[in-house]
């Protein structure tokens, strides 16, 4: 019985951590390139969420409307909870990541980065890749990643932790 128990308390705090990392890096991130699109050139935020929805569909997300941008919303979310629990199970076994989440954190989110602009957009079907070295939404994206992506998930996986 108590271990029924404790099996359930650590499926509630997994649960609780990846939700949390998750939706709080999820909401940062496409606020952040909603504002930056929208200021640097006046793209709409329903462009953003069906460039996302490129990553599955090409080139027809963009001609797909609200749909699609519905779409990319979820996908979105759903790739920021991959990452929320990719780094929740990394820290079942290697315990420096959740009791070390600011420079973890951060560190993270240099991976995510990374992986996103250099492997996951370029074998997926959107039509465009990463930014260029030194541009502002290279080295803004770089920011919002480490501290708005990586530091998050490494916080609430911290926080729900033994």
């Amino acid at each position: 019985m108590a271990a029924a128990s404790n099996s359930a308390a650590e499926t509630s705090r997994a649960a609780r951590a990846i939700f949390t990392g998750g939706l709080i890096a999820g909401a940062i991130d496409i606020t952040y390139a909603c504002v930056f699109s929208y200021i640097r050139r006046a793209v709409p935020p329903a462009r953003i969420l069906q460039s996302v929805a490129s990553g599955a569909l090409g080139e027809a997300a963009f001609n797909g409307g609200m749909p699609t941008a519905a779409l990319g919303l979820l996908l979105h979310f759903l790739i920021a909870l991959i990452w929320a629990t990719i780094y929740y199970f990394a820290s079942r076994k290697v315990r420096v990541l959740a009791r070390v989440p600011y420079v973890c954190g951060v560190v993270y989110g240099l991976v995510i980065f990374a992986l996103m602009n250099y492997a996951v957009i370029p074998l997926s079907r959107a039509p465009f890749g990463a930014p260029a070295f030194s541009s502002p939404a290279f080295n803004f994206g770089l920011l919002v990643h480490m501290l708005g992506i990586g530091l998050p998930i490494a916080l609430a996986t911290r926080r729900y932790s033994k």
